[in-house]
């Protein structure tokens, strides 16, 4: 759209393209910006937090492109100016300087290796590029006034991006920070952690399949990290399965007490074991502590509640895998239909397994959940859907994954 605004743009080689990748960079981190604070309505509109922190690394990653393009083309304009002559040089001045600080902190975004305590305090350096960038393209001379229709687009578009960074940073992070709970259950077996957090004051408020953000109230734990809950809304404590997986959930399962303060920010996602709508099949497809997102529904569902979901469980030893107790008894009361693959046993879960349990060959209508590996859940998808399956549900919330 914002192209229509520079069509009339007159200046040295192609300016008109040159303001516009210009405006398309701040565009960019713009909706970057936005998608961020991970508000319901983008939500709902993207699909869920996991596809929205996809499009967030996009845009920035493609911001750094359209910036360079920009600088690389940008001339001599002749139109309209934002701002006296001296104001526009010196915003130019900030926005050579901010281009090369967003190319440092995009790259630092990108490198999985930094810590994550240290990767979110230089993420939220990026509101200062961004900000000068904007007063550099409020402040040059472009063929519309600031006054003027398109003025106002990207001036709205600017301050709802600045406005969207005070939110994320200074309301949800600094002030309103989530519900706080403590700690009430810590059970360790292996290298997976099952905590139980009992709420102080109001409890939260979540669905089926839905994830959390947690900040422990500890010194170094104190970064959030995403986590799926696996308890049911019918319940009072949360619950989460958390596996070792690196330095943060290290520390966790080594250093977390009963009694200590955690504070719960959401809940978000979409990702629904349960459809909403009549199905011959419901399947469900989880890898080690992907079992978080059925473990709830698993003990809360009614036998009568529509088709008793088939659980396919992978782990690599049934001694050892997270809540299998729960599930068991879950089984046991014909809540779901419990099919253990185990490593060690050499029972590796195949397409097979799947169709001759449901006694299906064609799945078009059956609801599949998938929550593991990638290489399951890939391996999976494609096999089923060479079986017609097209009602397959996949969430993930890598907030650090690359582009």
């Amino acid at each position: 759209i914002g192209w229509f605004a520079f069509t009339n743009t007159v200046g040295d080689g192609n300016a008109a393209f040159a303001l516009f990748i210009g405006s398309v960079s701040i565009m960019m981190m713009t909706w970057s910006n936005l998608l961020s604070t991970r508000i319901l309505p983008l939500e709902q509109i993207f699909g869920g937090v996991d596809r929205m922190y996809v499009w967030h690394r996009w845009f920035g990653a493609l911001s750094v492109g359209a910036m360079w393009l920009h600088l690389e083309m940008v001339d001599d304009v002749k139109g309209i100016r934002g701002a006296s002559k001296d104001i526009a040089d010196a915003a130019e001045d900030l926005a050579e300087t901010g281009s090369t600080l967003l190319y440092i902190l995009v790259a630092i975004s990108l490198l999985r290796w930094i810590p994550t305590r240290w990767w979110r305090l230089t993420h939220k350096l990026l509101i200062l590029p961004y900000a000068f960038s904007c007063w550099h393209f409020y402040t040059s001379t472009k063929p519309y006034a600031n006054a003027s229709l398109w003025g106002s687009w990207f001036t709205g578009f600017m301050f709802l991006g600045l406005v969207a960074w005070l939110y994320r940073v200074v309301w949800r992070d600094m002030i309103r920070k989530g519900k706080l709970h403590r700690v009430s259950h810590i059970e360790i077996i292996g290298n997976v952690v099952t905590i139980e957090l009992e709420p102080v004051g109001k409890p939260l408020k979540y669905q089926l399949g839905q994830f959390a953000f947690l900040k422990v109230k500890v010194a170094g734990l104190r970064e959030p990290h995403p986590f799926t809950i696996a308890s049911s809304p019918d319940e009072l404590c949360l619950r989460f399965v958390i596996r070792d997986l690196g330095d943060w959930t290290h520390r966790l399962i080594t250093s977390l007490a009963i009694n200590d303060r955690v504070v719960v920010e959401g809940a978000y996602g979409h990702l629904a074991p349960i459809p909403n709508h009549p199905v011959d099949h419901v399947v469900w497809v989880a890898g080690g502590v992907g079992i978080t997102p059925f473990i709830g529904t698993a003990i809360s569902r009614l036998p009568e509640d529509g088709p008793t979901p088939h659980l396919f469980y992978c782990v690599p030893s049934r001694h050892d895998a997270p809540a299998i107790e729960l599930l068991q008894t879950a089984a046991h009361e014909g809540r779901i239909r419990l099919h253990v693959h185990a490593s060690d046993e050499k029972n590796r879960l195949h397409v097979d397994h799947i169709l001759s349990t449901t006694n299906d060959r064609q799945l078009q209508n059956a609801h599949i959940v998938m929550c593991g590996p990638d290489s399951l859940v890939k391996s999976m998808k494609s096999g089923l859907r060479g079986h017609g399956a097209r009602q397959m549900h996949v969430e993930g919330f890598d907030i650090r994954s690359g582009v």
